[in-house]
C-alpha cells in the first residue's frame, strides 16, 4: 500500500513539473509574440507621424 501511494506522488510531482517547465516556455513564446506586434505598432505609428 506505501510503495502505491509513493508511485502515485512521484508522479504526480513529475507531472506538476513536466507542466511547470513547459508553461514557463509558453509564457516566454507568447511575451515574445507581445513584443514583436508591439514593436510593429510603433513602426506603424512612426510613419504615419512622417
Amino acid at each position: 500500500m506505501k510503495t502505491t501511494v509513493r508511485l502515485f506522488a512521484a508522479l504526480l510531482a513529475l507531472m506538476f513539473t513536466a507542466g511547470s517547465l513547459s508553461a514557463c516556455h509558453t509564457v516566454k513564446g507568447a511575451g515574445k509574440d507581445i513584443e514583436s506586434a508591439g514593436k510593429e505598432i510603433q513602426k506603424a505609428s512612426d510613419d504615419v507621424r512622417k
